[in-house]
């Protein structure tokens, strides 16, 4: 494995790297992040009775919208053709948290790990929005990769 990063030129200077030459594969990404809240706050989502609306849909398009749109916000990712967005929710009621995992798949020459990621962190974000009138102790945490497959690196799967 090299140190070198490829996101830097001879000179140090920040670059898209050049991916002409890599193969198209097929790629998926899973990244996982949580929103800690009192279990109050969840129980409002879950019984749909937050006055912004339905949390948890709201929340699901706003991350699939994301997730699309993360190379307009990470200066150096390449715009990627998505085949398929997941975001999913899982609420643990005794901790008060609510946990968002993505998975993202392409077929492409680069990876989505960043695009699942960050539709983690808009969903969080989107959560925060449409509840911060009765909750606004809420923390966003732990937005993580989990797994990624695909490209020249092969396989990559958290040890947790």
């Amino acid at each position: 494995m090299t140190n070198k990063l490829s996101h830097l030129d001879e000179k140090g200077h920040a670059r898209m790297v050049d991916v002409t030459r890599k193969a198209a594969t097929a790629r998926t990404a899973v990244a996982r992040g949580k929103v800690l809240m009192r279990p109050g706050t969840l129980a409002l989502i879950e019984d749909g009775a937050m006055q912004k609306g339905d949390v948890l849909g709201v929340a699901r398009i706003a991350g699939i919208m994301a997730a699309k749109r993360t190379s307009d916000l990470i200066p150096l990712c390449h715009p990627l053709m998505l085949t398929d967005i997941d975001v999913r929710f899982f609420p643990s009621h005794s901790q008060g948290e609510l946990t968002i995992e993505a998975t993202v798949r392409t077929v492409g020459k680069t990876g989505v790990e960043m695009e699942a990621m960050t539709a983690v962190g808009v969903a969080a974000l989107t959560i925060y929005d449409m509840c911060k009138a009765v909750d606004r102790q809420m923390i966003l945490s732990d937005i993580k990769l989990l797994s990624k497959r695909g490209g020249k690196s092969g396989v990559f799967k958290r040890e947790e």
